[in-house]
């Protein structure tokens, strides 16, 4: 893996001891991912990771919905941070995906702390050497449907077409933002979407058996923060109006963890705001749901 010590996290996932989370029996890797070089509008979502990683040393660990502590034989190794190649954002991919890769290969359930969007893409193709049929689940404001942004296929809108080119079975919940090349995309049906609109306003039983259809057995799930309605996640590099609120997105999440089976996850796109921490809190938490969700039952 690529680090060094200014990437070096400070803090472990929840904060626990080694005595009680020995890294080498871990089942769960952490990768810090603190890269947002071709963030468009609002910088910040490198000191994401940190900020979730500190704010998730003052959760509490039980979960009253699953009844249980998650971490408790768990296992969560938090990693040290993959460190951004300067020369571009094709090499930084590549050494996200080598660090996520050999998590996988060791048999660790990978979780990806953003860091933009673009993030996901070699985080994917990470747990595709080990679920080569896996689908993915994107929750966001935006589409990520752009061929090239600014220039770059890299740019954090384009990761869902850079996995759309590899064959990988995508459902979009959340979004309210995309281009009409993105929209054409999606009517010709290579893309199941549910529009914020539809998500916010009907039933989950409406909408959430097109979601299901459109996932294979296997599910990676990626979280745009800015899925959210910016009321309650305003610490993010390109906030839309409208959107998902906190119990909305946790039925979505655990009706699709019931269903299938979730092989990895990230939750991306945190640029935190000086002085409020509510939005990392929100972060460090739905990190710790997703856990227990994609755990409950194995």
């Amino acid at each position: 893996m690529v680090s060094d010590e200014r990437y070096a996290p400070y803090l472990s996932f929840l904060g626990l001891p080694e005595e009680l989370n020995p890294p080498q029996q871990a089942r769960v890797a952490i990768l810090p991912i603190p890269y947002d070089l071709t963030t468009s509008y609002q910088p910040g979502a490198r000191r994401g990771p940190l900020a979730i990683l500190e704010a998730s040393t003052h959760l509490e660990t039980y979960d009253e919905e699953l009844g249980r502590e998650t971490w408790e034989g768990l296992g969560i190794a938090t990693l040290p941070a993959v460190v951004p190649d300067t020369s571009g954002p094709a090499a930084t991919m590549t050494r996200i995906q080598a660090a996520a890769q050999e998590q996988v290969a060791a048999g660790r359930f990978v979780v990806g702390l953003g860091g933009e969007h673009s993030v996901t893409a070699p985080l994917v193709r990470a747990v595709r050497s080990r679920h080569p049929r896996v689908g993915v689940l994107q929750l966001d404001a935006h589409a990520d449907l752009r061929e090239k942004f600014e220039g770059s296929p890299h740019n954090h809108a384009c990761v869902m077409h850079r996995l759309l080119d590899e064959g990988v079975p995508i459902a979009q919940v959340g979004i309210r933002s995309l281009t009409a090349e993105e929209h054409a995309l999606i009517r010709q049906g290579r893309v199941c979407t549910v529009f914020a609109e539809e998500a916010v306003r009907q039933p989950l039983d409406t909408w959430l058996p097109r979601v299901l259809a459109a996932l294979p057995d296997e599910v990676y799930v990626t979280v745009d923060l800015d899925a959210f309605d910016p009321a309650i996640m305003p610490a993010t590099g390109t906030p839309e109006p409208g959107g998902l609120n906190w119990y909305g997105a946790l039925d979505i999440l655990r009706a699709v963890a019931v269903a299938r089976r979730i092989v990895g996850f990230d939750v991306v796109e945190l640029a935190p705001l000086a002085g409020q921490v509510a939005a990392d809190f929100l972060a460090a938490k739905l990190v710790y749901k997703l856990l227990g969700y994609a755990f409950q039952g194995r």
